[in-house]
């Protein structure tokens, strides 16, 4: 007979549980964009308090809330939903001598700070004769995506995580 809760290094996970308000639930995802191409696809689960200050998009919330181990739900996110609109601002095109040789290559990631102390990452994007081109955009602004979540986990979140709204990570002992 299986047991609805089952002992996890001091953690209950509940076997027949539903996604709600101060649960952890860990989760498999894959974005793809309009077209059905794969942009990212996560198949190592990742842990959230649902409805914590750190959570998932507000629809992907919802459309998880009720849902058991095993469910799979998919919710498209236009741009104001998710990653946003292209900012032109955050793309900045330069002679290719003014940066540092490590980074005159396409996918290049290097770190900003600007006067107030923010930090952007940009991301190498056309390299031409003499020039460079990086991007602060997040790759998906300006696309509508498609989550596909699956649930793969549920359990009660500890008093801890229920404070610091952060998920702790559960050791690899099993008892």
């Amino acid at each position: 007979m299986r047991h609805p809760f089952l002992l996890f290094e001091g953690m209950i996970l509940m076997s027949s549980a539903k996604v709600a308000r101060n649960r952890v639930v860990s989760i498999t995802y894959s974005v793809t964009d309009e077209a059905g191409e794969v942009l990212e696809q996560v198949d190592i689960p990742v842990s959230y308090l649902h409805g914590g200050p750190a959570g998932l998009y507000e629809p992907i919330e919802e459309a998880l809330e009720g849902c058991a181990v095993g469910d799979s739900i998919a919710v498209p996110l236009s741009p104001a939903e998710g990653f946003g609109e292209r900012d032109p601002s955050l793309t900045f095109t330069d002679a290719i001598e003014n940066v540092p040789p490590q980074f005159r290559k396409l996918g290049a990631e290097a770190e900003f700070r600007n006067e107030a102390g923010e930090t952007v990452k940009m991301v190498v994007t056309h390299i031409d004769e003499g020039s460079i081109t990086l991007d602060g955009n997040h790759p998906f602004a300006g696309k509508t995506v498609t989550f596909r979540v699956t649930v793969q986990e549920i359990r009660a979140a500890t008093a801890q995580e229920l404070r610091s709204g952060e998920v702790e990570q559960p050791s690899q002992t099993v008892h």
